[in-house]
């Protein structure tokens, strides 16, 4: 892996562990300029009838994670990068931003789940490993929980 990617991905799950994966992304590139913050959303239909309220829609939305995002970018030193939201299954959305993009790395957070948590939430980051088209950079979590 190349130490200055031209383009690199990294997923954003708004957990305590997103800064630390831009931190880590930013180690493979020259300028932020040439990082990717992508946010996938679950379907309005998948969510449950008690999170849609009002007029809530996809646009909204997107609105409200594509600022979220921009803040998260600039306290993460990362104000440059093109920010994304998506909407659908995280892994499968991930791998194919990456595969439009044409990425280099894909620098993804774990949070370390086991048992009957991952069973339940699933693994974004081993979907992203089987289906990215590009090498995929796992930041682990920084606490023992």
């Amino acid at each position: 892996m190349p130490l200055s990617a031209s383009c690199v991905i990294v997923p954003i799950d708004f957990s305590e562990e997103s800064p630390r994966a831009i931190a880590a992304a930013l180690q493979f590139v020259d300028s932020d300029t040439h990082l990717h913050l992508i946010h996938v959303m679950p379907p309005l239909e998948t969510m449950s009838p008690g999170f849609i309220m009002g007029n809530l829609t996809d646009d909204i939305r997107r609105q409200r994670v594509q600022e979220a995002l921009g803040e998260l970018a600039a306290a993460s030193n990362a104000s440059d990068a093109t920010l994304a939201v998506a909407i659908g299954t995280p892994g499968l959305e991930i791998a194919d931003y990456a595969r439009a993009q044409a990425a280099d790395l894909i620098v993804i957070p774990s949070h370390g789940y086991q048992g009957v948590k991952r069973l339940f939430l699933g693994s974004v980051a081993e979907r992203v490993l089987r289906h990215a088209p590009c090498n995929v950079y796992v930041v682990r979590r920084s606490d023992a929980e």
